[in-house]
């Protein structure tokens, strides 16, 4: 359902109009909030078409990227900055579908590594190609706006301590 008006500037003027403080900082936040729901709803619609959604094709991609096309599946959620629950079901599904396997690591008993499949790096070659062609959700964002969202994002994460 699209709105006639825009929610985000109303609900600035409503913050204004009961003397509400933080007015940019909320809208800002609204926004960036909003803006996440739609370019991932537009991944994961994109990535319907071959079978994945986006966790699953960042746990793909983060192993195709590996030398040996393995890591501990602590590695994997910490570089994907999730939850291990969620790195673990993430994991799990994709083991079903058999684009990942679940081996022993070879010096330490207590952890499991994830393996990509063959079928697993064509899934992700596939995956990458369709996010390419949707501009990874942000298609109509001239290049200039672009880096300056990546540079504001960034600069957000870094004062977070995200790296």
């Amino acid at each position: 359902m699209t709105l006639s008006f825009d929610p985000i500037e109303e609900a600035r003027r409503n913050w204004r109009r009961h003397g509400w403080g933080g007015v940019d900082a909320m809208s800002a936040a609204t926004s960036i909030t909003r803006a996440h729901q739609i370019v991932l709803g537009r991944i994961n619609e994109a990535l319907t078409a071959v079978d994945l959604n986006f966790s699953r094709f960042e746990a793909l991609a983060l192993l195709s990227f590996t030398r040996t096309g393995e890591l501990p599946l602590g590695k994997m959620g910490d570089r994907l900055q999730v939850h291990p629950a969620s790195i673990t079901n993430t994991i799990d599904r994709l083991e079903r579908d058999g684009l990942v396997e679940r081996v022993r690591h070879p010096t330490d008993r207590r952890t499991t590594l994830a393996r990509i499949t063959g079928s697993g790096r064509r899934a992700a070659e596939r995956g990458a190609a369709v996010l390419a062609d949707i501009e990874f959700g942000i298609a109509g964002l001239p290049p200039a706006a672009r880096r300056r969202i990546d540079a504001d994002i960034a600069d957000l994460r870094r004062r977070a301590g995200d790296f």
